[in-house]
């Protein structure tokens, strides 16, 4: 069996960083932060509020998707990703069919607050609201497991290993 190629996915503040981070940590599965991955004109357009469009994205999510599509057979990979939409969680599969994702959702007012009281990140609090409007959750036909933000970060990541039957190295 392979090893497993995930996307940590949600809307800002939700803590698909800290979770993959964790979850990469105790299986020893190589994680790669998204956000640095984002060309400087995203970045740009993120940090003065504007939130990208599905043009600003393609070039990052292919990027993306090439780390998946590059891999040897038995090589895992966990790449923190907000793949909002189905169409963005499609094209990421396109390359790499076992790809799966772990959706990290959770209560407006709680990713406020975590946004509130992050620093040096280039995303603002502002583009929650179009974050949240753009998210399309996974539907059951989708390869994705949906966790509750509300539980500490030792919870989450020991459901993702118990649910994807993870060992930890």
């Amino acid at each position: 069996m392979s090893a497993p190629r995930l996307i940590v996915m949600g809307v800002s503040g939700c803590g698909k960083s800290t979770v993959g981070e964790s979850l990469g940590a105790r299986t020893k599965i190589p994680f790669i932060e998204g956000d640095t991955l984002h060309p400087p004109r995203n970045v740009a357009l993120m940090a003065a509020g504007t939130p990208l469009t599905d043009e600003d994205r393609a070039g990052w999510l292919d990027d993306i998707a090439s780390r998946f599509g590059a891999l040897e057979a038995d090589a895992g990979l966990i790449i923190s990703c907000s793949a909002l939409k189905r169409k963005y969680r499609d094209r990421l599969r396109a390359s790499c069919p076992d790809l799966r994702f772990i959706h990290l959702h959770g209560d407006r007012a709680l990713l406020e607050q975590r946004l509130q009281y992050r620093t040096g990140h280039y995303m603002p609090p502002s583009l929650l609201t179009s974050q949240l409007q753009t998210l399309e959750p996974p539907s059951p036909d989708e390869p994705a497991i949906t966790l509750d933000i509300a539980l500490p970060t030792e919870q989450l990541v020991a459901q993702i290993e118990q649910q994807l039957q993870l060992h930890i190295a």
